[in-house]
């Protein structure tokens, strides 16, 4: 188990294969908690997150920065202190602004996550 407090510093950031100019650091871990995971994922200024679905839902909170995110069929800009919802299988993609990287903490269930990236044509 994690100490209960754990400098964000001292966790890696791993790149995101499938994104441009964006890593995640796995905050709290599936072996640290039962319920959530918490994840920080920094997309770069003019990076971005391909559409994809996941088959659980996420809870986020922008951190700095700011992007353009879709969610569906609808597009959004999302900013510093805002609060996302991404249901379960709803399709979803993120584009930083070109002059600052977007940061935002993402928390999911702990439960096996399929990624499915959707076909932009």
């Amino acid at each position: 188990m994690l100490p209960l407090i754990t400098p964000a510093s001292e966790v890696e950031a791993t790149p995101i294969g499938a994104a441009k100019n964006t890593s995640m650091q796995v905050l709290i871990p599936p072996s640290a908690a039962d319920n959530f995971i918490m994840r920080r994922i920094t997309i770069k200024a003019g990076g971005s997150m391909p559409n994809h679905t996941n088959s659980v839902e996420h809870e986020q909170y922008v951190l700095s920065g700011s992007a353009e995110v879709g969610i569906g069929d609808k597009m959004y800009q999302a900013k510093q202190d805002d609060v996302l919802l991404i249901p379960a299988g709803v399709p979803h993609w993120y584009k930083a602004s070109a002059d600052e990287d977007y940061i935002f903490l993402c928390l999911i269930p702990n439960k096996k996550d399929i990624i499915t990236l959707v076909d932009a044509s």
